[in-house]
């Protein structure tokens, strides 16, 4: 039983998919970065951390590093887009505010010394997604 579809509760759904739509994102790109097919985007990490690895060989060893990462966070997303559509009991309003929360500190980590285009709007649909699951009624459909 998927609630958050069943009562039509557009908001969770639009949660649901833009995890759902990470998580494949995510489980793609890490499979990329561990196969050694790309390097690293360096707007997604700080200036300060690229010149860290400024050597090529640590820089493609963290690559894969991250790409081991990036695919266990993706397989993380599918399990939050899974307990958004669920939308029953405590363990799925936990999961999906426990990530929600994990997302927007590691975004603000990854935005320390760089600001540009992505990480800002990924930062500002988990925060609405943060709002969503706070509201009086979406924690209703979760807890009955």
């Amino acid at each position: 039983m998927m609630k958050a579809i069943e009562t039509g509760n557009w908001l969770l759904i639009l949660c649901g998919i833009f995890y759902a739509v990470l998580c494949v994102f995510s489980i793609v790109t890490g499979w990329i970065y561990i196969q050694g097919k790309r390097e690293l985007n360096p707007l997604e990490l700080s200036d300060k951390f690229m010149e860290k690895l400024s050597d090529p060989q640590k820089l493609k060893a963290f690559a894969v590093k991250m790409g081991y990462v990036t695919f266990v966070v993706g397989i993380v997303q599918g399990i939050t887009s899974f307990a958004i559509f669920r939308a029953e009991g405590p363990l799925c309003y936990g999961i999906a505010l426990g990530f929600t929360l994990f997302s927007i500190a590691s975004v603000l980590f990854k935005l320390k010394g760089k600001i540009n285009a992505f990480p800002i709007l990924k930062l500002i649909a988990y925060l609405a997604i943060l709002i969503i699951l706070c509201l009086g009624s979406t924690r209703t459909l979760f807890f009955g």
